[in-house]
């Protein structure tokens, strides 16, 4: 099963796509300086390890559950209305968002503060659906690696780029973190004003009627997708990611603080060449799969993922080789992610490409969600140590390369000797 027609993107589709590209940027950034700033704001405080491994947790919980409750909502959005339009209404939205987000800052009150971090998270389960769906009606069919490879890649250095900014914030307005807020609702105006640049696209279904329960609609889309085989394990590798990629984030920012007792700006150093690994290997990936969905990358992320996953478990592991892993996981992760985000748009057919995002949305936040309860069981209950909560993600990482080399044999062996023969973007066994 393959995708049906859908708008040709002509031959002026890059001003729209960047548009787009920019877009996405400025919320991915806005989305993780919000985020990291609360986490510094309450590491600082110098709480008891107990109430600091809930908060962290509490901080990614507060985040998803938007995601499980709107996701399908969203695409619905996408599929009913353009989705130029529905990206816009977003951008409008969050600057509300970021008003609210600089009170909850300046009032040093922790509770409101998670729920402006809940309240991004509204922000972010309405813009998926369209920001996604929309790249196959953007760019042209040949280009969709291409462009998943950037927008992931982009959205990788977003994430550098707000962990940084969180930490030089939270240092540089420690007494006054309002400013901070304050700087957030400037970076929205930016993101609204770039968002009026995206390509002009018709709504895809604009009779679709509008189910309030939400469960049904997904219930749906999940027995739909599982009909076309490859969709389906795309949205089971998608959530295996954010299930991994959470708990390795949170994990993380616990090993930082309780085993190498490192401050903010060498916290979010660390982050940094987590994500820098990430956007490297997803402008690799792009790269790699040439003009078509290249499925051999899968497992050969997965396995990377997974290697550096039990290095940095190892006792004793120095902070220059820690960080050198990092990258490296980051790699993997990116090569992972990328050919799965382009199985997710280019699969379903155009009338329903927002709802499926929405479903696999979902989906990966019951991944998230998953993850954060998990560290928070591991960490308190368990009493596990964040090397062994590492050992635990890298086997993850090979239950999720091994079965998606099960799942198509042929894929890496394909790939590897188009690498040894040169011929990197020739399509064999592509979507």
């Amino acid at each position: 099963m393959t995708s049906s027609s859908s708008p040709h993107p002509d031959s002026n589709w890059q001003r729209g796509f960047w548009c787009l590209i920019g877009t996405q940027f400025q919320g991915a950034f806005s989305d993780n300086v919000l985020k990291w700033l609360v986490i510094y704001l309450v590491i600082a405080q110098k709480l008891p390890k107990e109430q600091l491994d809930g908060l962290v947790s509490d901080s990614g919980m507060y985040f998803a559950i938007p995601f499980l409750l709107l996701s399908m909502v969203g695409g619905w959005m996408a599929d009913r209305f353009s989705k130029r339009h529905v990206m816009i209404g977003v951008k409008t939205m969050e600057l509300g968002i970021m008003v609210f987000a600089t009170y909850a800052l300046g009032s040093g009150r922790i509770a409101l503060q998670l729920v402006s971090i809940c309240l991004m998270g509204v922000h972010s389960a309405f813009f998926a659906a369209s920001k996604y769906g929309s790249l196959p009606e953007v760019v042209p069919l040949k280009k969709l690696s291409w462009a998943n490879g950037i927008m992931e890649m982009l959205t990788f250095l977003a994430v550098i780029l707000g962990t940084l900014t969180a930490a030089l914030l939270a240092q540089s307005f420690a007494d006054k973190p309002a400013w901070s807020g304050g700087i957030l609702l400037a970076l929205a105006m930016v993101g609204w004003l770039m968002s009026l640049g995206i390509t002009r696209l018709p709504a895809a279904s604009p009779g679709k009627p509008f189910r309030p329960n939400f469960l049904g609609d997904l219930w749906r889309e999940f027995r739909w997708m599982r009909t076309d085989r490859d969709l389906w394990r795309a949205n089971l590798g998608n959530t295996g990611f954010f299930f991994i990629a959470v708990l390795l984030q949170m994990n993380l920012v616990l090993y930082a603080e309780q085993v190498m007792h490192i401050e903010a700006m060498e916290n979010s150093a660390l982050q940094v060449a987590l994500a820098l690994g990430m956007a490297a290997g997803s402008l690799l990936a792009g790269k790699l799969s040439g003009d078509h969905v290249e499925y051999g990358l899968i497992p050969l992320g997965a396995f990377l993922m997974a290697a550096m996953s039990f290095a940095l478990g190892c006792a004793g592991i120095s902070k220059g080789l820690f960080t050198v892993c990092l990258a490296l996981l980051g790699i993997g992760g990116g090569i992972y992610i990328v050919p799965l985000a382009a199985v997710l748009q280019h699969r379903p057919p155009a009338d329903r490409r927002g709802a499926v995002q929405g479903a696999a949305a979902w989906l990966s936040w019951v991944g998230i969600c998953g993850a954060a309860l998990l560290q928070k069981e591991m960490n308190i209950r368990l009493q596990w140590t964040p090397g062994n909560i590492f050992w635990f993600c890298g086997a993850c990482a090979v239950i999720g390369g091994s079965y998606a080399l099960l799942s198509r044999p042929a894929a890496l062996p394909a790939l590897l000797n188009r690498w040894k023969h040169g011929r990197l973007n020739l399509d064999d066994g592509s979507a």
